[in-house]
């Protein structure tokens, strides 16, 4: 295969594009990119974004899969205007669905002498790939080997006829030319070329009536008028024989562009759920709920517009240092041209990076309406206004709303033990004189606010001449439990004079024992 650097101009049909999953499992979250550029592209440029579940492969259909999909671009903001659920004018967008249309566009490829029946048992095939390697060769189903095998190339034709009727197993094979240069052009890649005698005779559709993707596709794409195909590198090697498709079908061909790998956390290698496992992130956009289950984005915490943020850049690049975009920023800025050839390097600190920034743009309102059922979970019912009180005091050592309930336990949980090293550290034979004193001294404030507790307290240190951080480390101890949290008089001020005494009462006992 050799490329030049090239790109031929956008066509000037509709912009129309297609994501089309296999329902096998999980949609990975570089599936999920595919389709936000999809998606991208679409708005950009005016067009039509279309959801197509290819499903042709049965012996690899996973239930729920095909919802998880669907569920997963909705969480996204990836707005589907056809298909499965959406229904369209070109409708059923399942290829499961569509098995006869299939049938119809491979008798005529058959006819036109584009490709022809096969009948080899998948055993001699086997064997043979087995013979061909233990020579370290590999065996090429195409223009070199295809006139040895058992096809209606080489059969009579009442003999193909007749092993058809019986019921005998067959596939519908592309008779790919002999020594063609093929080519085509990809918008990200470029110019490419390839010779036919490189390729195989792909199997394009079998006996049981189902189509293979290289089919399906292909007819999907042309039926549903797709003007750009925007898919994952793993199917550019597949890219000369769709080009071929569409030349015997004398169709015109949409225009390419084929998307690089998300690579591992290291840069070496393709993405994979093992890699989320060893190091503790979601390679999924949702919970996968079957067999060997997978955490999700979603459950994990992430706002799906700082995931759909996170993972546009994740293969493109605005030009700019802009990096925090908005969807409708994102279409207004996306071309396939500024998108990459070389995989990208998948950060799960950067995705975290992220989340925190947009948890930071919410309002302290938004935060505590998101962090409420959280509290409300542990046992808690604060009102509304003191929770958005609490979040504004805490959300700065934040990144997710799950991080609130760490940062913010000891206004609703006095604490019952103490961090060892802060005792070690703060707590002596005096301390519990000067804490009953302190007690004291916070018992007797009017009105119990914290600019008002805070000037008592730092004037009654003043007037004994005591340590100001020596008491004040003592004090956030035992409200706290640590040396953490927000500003200690905002504590003391928004539990309360009763628990605040009460706090300072047990904290000294607790310790003096």
């Amino acid at each position: 295969m050799r490329c030049r650097k090239s790109i031929k101009n956008m066509t000037d049909r509709k912009i129309r594009v297609r994501f089309a999953p296999s329902p096998t499992g999980p949609l990975h979250i570089g599936g999920v990119r595919t389709a936000l550029y999809n998606y991208l592209f679409a708005r950009h440029h005016g067009g039509t974004f279309i959801l197509r579940i290819e499903d042709t492969d049965q012996t690899r259909y996973v239930e729920g899969a095909e919802d998880y999909i669907m569920d997963s671009l909705e969480w996204a903001g990836i707005k589907v205007d056809e298909g499965v659920r959406e229904g369209g004018p070109f409708a059923p967008y399942r290829q499961s669905d569509r098995k006869e249309i299939y049938h119809r566009y491979a008798d005529e490829l058959i006819r036109s002498g584009n490709a022809y029946y096969a009948f080899d048992p998948a055993d001699e095939l086997e064997h043979l790939r087995q013979e061909y390697e233990s020579r370290g060769e590999t065996f090429n189903y195409g223009c070199n080997s295809r006139m040895n095998m058992c096809n209606s190339l080489t059969l009579q034709a009442a003999e193909v006829e007749k092993r058809i009727a019986s019921g005998e197993h067959y596939v519908v094979r592309y008779r790919m030319p002999e020594n063609e240069d093929i080519h085509f052009s990809d918008l990200i890649r470029g110019d490419i070329v390839v010779n036919t005698s490189t390729l195989d005779d792909k199997v394009l559709y079998k006996s049981d009536g189902m189509p293979t993707y290289h089919l399906a596709n292909i007819v999907d794409d042309h039926l549903m008028e797709i003007s750009h195909v925007i898919r994952g590198e793993e199917w550019l090697p597949s890219l000369p024989l769709h080009v071929m498709l569409y030349r015997s079908f004398g169709w015109e061909a949409p225009l390419f562009a084929h998307l690089p790998l998300l690579l591992k956390p290291t840069g070496k290698g393709k993405l994979s759920k093992r890699d989320g496992d060893k190091m503790g992130f979601p390679v999924f956009p949702l919970y996968w709920p079957y067999g060997e289950t997978a955490s999700g984005y979603r459950e994990e915490g992430y706002f799906p517009e700082a995931f759909v943020n996170m993972l546009a850049l994740l293969g493109w690049n605005p030009g700019t240092e802009q990096e925090i975009f908005t969807m409708d920023e994102l279409v207004a800025a996306f071309t396939i041209d500024r998108v990459g050839k070389s995989g990208s390097r998948f950060d799960p600190d950067k995705a975290k990076w992220f989340n925190a920034r947009y948890f930071h743009m919410k309002s302290d309102e938004a935060l505590a309406d998101l962090f409420m059922p959280l509290v409300n979970e542990k046992g808690f019912t604060p009102d509304h206004s003191t929770l958005v009180r609490i979040v504004s005091l805490v959300k700065e050592r934040a990144g997710f709303v799950k991080d609130l309930w760490h940062e913010a336990d000891f206004f609703f949980v006095a604490p019952t033990g103490y961090e060892p090293e802060v005792v070690k550290k703060r707590w002596n034979a005096d301390s519990p004189r000067l804490m009953n004193e302190l007690r004291s001294e916070v018992a007797g404030v009017h009105p119990f606010a914290p600019e008002v507790l805070e000037k008592s307290v730092k004037e009654w240190i003043a007037t004994k001449g005591y340590n100001t951080g020596a008491i004040l480390n003592l004090f956030r101890l035992l409200l706290v439990g640590a040396s953490r949290g927000p500003h200690l008089f905002d504590i003391a001020g928004l539990i309360g004079r009763d628990e605040t005494v009460r706090r300072l009462d047990d904290g000294i006992s607790r310790l003096s024992a």
